[in-house]
């Protein structure tokens, strides 16, 4: 069976130039969505290049503790409870937690992705099995689970994002299980299926592209959940040993918010600005890729 023989879509697949085209088009229209990729971008560009510019080590002691910003002598966002440069941290810790969550939400898409689109498009006791699984998976206190698989094993961000990510997919594969099964019932795939094309070519090349908007979505937004997980962990003590990240550095300064506020509001405020870009995103994506609400 060549490509050539697979009947066509009606409508244009999600991943092609043009679609593409036009949902960037429309998310840099969109206010909301502009607004995030711009926070995203500040984010970015400080955790990339912040580091090479302010070539500072986040865990250096560089002055007197509880320096506040601006103060004679400190640096220029002050220096927290043993006088590790703020600065430093923020720009350092910053890459952990984005790597953490990016890494997390592509591991838990790409289960969500295997299991929703297993269930959705073979239907019968494959989608009871896999739904009986995924409903586990959904009443586990997922923070506490991952707390126990990163107690177990030994702390590291690749140990972190492995941990969070496996218990993350359970939206994404309801939601691709969902796509999966409206679009099987389509024309184009009925007719792919009464030609003999195999199931797995089916679900790659027909079913997934054209299921891909709503994943995207809900994957991007995972990206902002994982972070907060990631600096939930790290606050409890449970981050890589030897790194900084925004939640270790609202972890080892938390009792310090009365006397020196900017040791817990600075990073907290990165948490925020971060995970507030993505959900921007998520938002402005979801616009760019329903048609009903691009029409509007």
């Amino acid at each position: 069976m060549t490509d050539t023989m697979l009947p066509r879509p009606t409508a244009r697949r999600a991943g092609s130039p043009a679609r593409q085209g036009s949902v960037l088009a429309a998310l840099l229209r969109s206010p909301v969505g502009l607004a995030g990729i711009l926070l995203l971008a500040i984010c970015l560009l400080a955790t990339v290049f912040g580091p090479m510019l302010y070539p500072v080590d986040p865990v250096e002691i560089v002055g007197r503790p509880l320096q506040p910003p601006g103060a004679p002598g400190a640096p220029s966002l002050g220096t927290d409870e043993v006088g590790r440069d703020m600065l430093a941290g923020l720009l350092n810790g910053g890459r952990v937690t984005l790597l953490v969550g990016v890494a997390a939400a592509a591991l838990s898409t790409l289960i969500g992705v295997v299991i929703g689109g297993l269930a959705g498009y073979l239907g019968g006791w494959i989608d009871s099995a896999l739904m009986r699984f995924t409903e586990f998976f959904q009443v586990l206190p997922i923070l506490l689970f991952a707390m126990v698989l990163v107690t177990l094993f030994q702390p590291s961000v690749g140990m972190l994002s492995f941990a969070i990510g496996i218990v993350a997919w359970p939206g994404t594969a309801r939601i691709t299980r969902a796509e999966f099964m409206r679009i099987r019932t389509l024309d184009y795939v009925r007719a792919a299926r009464a030609i003999g094309t195999r199931n797995l070519r089916i679900m790659v090349r027909l079913v997934l592209p054209n299921a891909l908007p709503p994943i995207i979505v809900i994957s991007t937004l995972v990206v902002g959940s994982a972070m907060l997980f990631e600096s939930g962990l790290s606050f409890l003590g449970l981050g890589a040993p030897g790194t900084v990240s925004w939640g270790t550095m609202l972890g080892d300064n938390r009792d310090k918010l009365a006397i020196a506020w900017w040791t817990v509001t600075l990073p907290g405020a990165a948490i925020f600005l971060a995970v507030l870009s993505i959900s921007l995103i998520g938002d402005g994506l979801n616009d760019a890729l329903n048609p009903k609400r691009r029409k509007r």
